[in-house]
């Protein structure tokens, strides 16, 4: 998955609760319901975006599924992320090597 389908998925500020949600681990979409102000088939539909964007799976459990976080699902995010922070880092390393040699002259 790319990171613009994950940051469309995460942008919905419900659909970023019910994804937090299953940070505590696998849950039904009854349990992941509980609590928030919209019902069941929408939990559903909000889990159906985020695992077309890669961020969660699901498994059968019975007669009901339960919905895991992906741990692969945010690598192309961090990936696009990183890059950031890597530059950030160069740019950093660089300004620090340029001062040194300033001090040195």
């Amino acid at each position: 998955m790319t990171y613009d389908k994950v940051l469309v998925a995460l942008a919905d500020p419900t659909r970023r609760r019910v994804f937090e949600r299953l940070r505590r681990g696998p849950q039904s979409v009854g349990k992941i319901a509980g609590g928030l102000p919209i019902s069941r088939p929408a939990v559903s539909q909000h889990l159906k975006v985020l695992k077309a964007a890669g961020l969660v799976g699901d498994r059968p459990e019975g007669t009901r599924r339960v919905y895991y976080v992906d741990p692969e699902g945010l690598g192309a995010l961090r990936a696009w992320l990183d890059q950031f922070w890597d530059d950030a880092l160069l740019a950093f390393k660089a300004e620090a090597e340029a001062e040194h040699l300033r001090r040195k002259s």
